[in-house]
């Protein structure tokens, strides 16, 4: 399990700079979400070499919550604040342990959902002064984002026995044709090297090295261990923003950030715990 928290950690932190990224580009969300899920999927299809698509219900379902979810957040970050897009997404805890409980009779305990509450309570301090202010359609693209995130978590641990990561591919390669087709109707990107530096860092990065990580995660914990521990992503981008722009987190965002780990943390061993009594 160990290894599975630290990949899952490692996801997390990879996930983080999407929306310092994103905003950066200044192209449509359909030509952004395309080209980077294109430059994604050579990535990951150069680390499996041999993809085994045998076209299954976990597989395809996981491939087309992931393909949802990455479009509504594009579209969501550049429709509402990034606050507002992050903060709102990550509801999908609560959806993954109910899902989780239901196809995956993975039921979460007592520590997950102390943990949830923390968290909840952490996000809010951690963007207390940024909330507001955003659109009622990207606000709402984010909750729906959150929704079909969860459920994603569910499916991709459906496949724990088998190879997840090719749900990954599916995911990547949909959204690639959906988006950049979709882009080849709107108003044609102006390239500029900031785009293509930024789009291709995404690509590589923040989607496709993460995916692979988080394809050997999702094999070593629970759906909801791992939704948990992906809400850690927005602890990081107060870094992010700090490094690029020289912009200091106050402090209500540090104490925001202290208790998510914390909670995160805390859950994660005394699921570790758990576990190394009952193995």
């Amino acid at each position: 399990m160990k290894r599975g928290v630290l990949a899952m950690a490692a996801t997390a932190f990879l996930w983080s700079i999407a929306g310092l990224f994103i905003k950066a580009i200044d192209w449509n969300p359909m030509a952004i979400a395309g080209t980077r899920s294109l430059i994604a999927a050579l990535v990951i299809l150069v680390t499996l070499r041999r993809p085994q698509i045998r076209w299954s219900f976990p597989q395809v379902a996981a491939a087309l919550a992931s393909t949802v979810t990455m479009l509504l957040f594009v579209a969501a970050n550049k429709t509402t604040t990034a606050a507002n897009a992050i903060l709102l997404q990550y509801v999908s805890p609560v959806f993954t342990a109910i899902f989780g409980a239901w196809i995956l009779r993975e039921r979460a305990r007592w520590e997950h959902w102390t943990a949830f509450l923390f968290v909840a309570l952490g996000m809010v301090l951690m963007f207390l002064d940024k909330l507001g202010g955003g659109r009622t359609l990207g606000n709402t693209m984010a909750v729906l984002a959150g929704v079909v995130f969860g459920i994603y978590f569910v499916f991709m641990r459906q496949q724990k026995e088998g190879s997840p990561l090719e749900s990954m591919l599916l995911a990547h390669a949909f959204t690639a044709v959906i988006g950049l087709t979709a882009a080849a109707f709107l108003p044609s990107p102006a390239f500029s090297w900031r785009a293509a530096g930024a789009v291709v860092v995404l690509g590589v990065f923040q989607v496709g090295l993460a995916s692979v990580s988080f394809a050997y995660a999702i094999k070593r914990v629970s759906a909801v261990s791992a939704s948990l521990i992906a809400v850690i992503e927005p602890v990081f981008n107060p870094v992010w923003v700090f490094l690029a722009l020289g912009e200091k987190p106050g402090v209500t965002a540090l104490i925001g950030g202290a208790v998510i780990l914390g909670a995160v943390t805390g859950a994660s061993l005394v699921s570790a715990r758990r576990l190394s009594k009952t193995g």
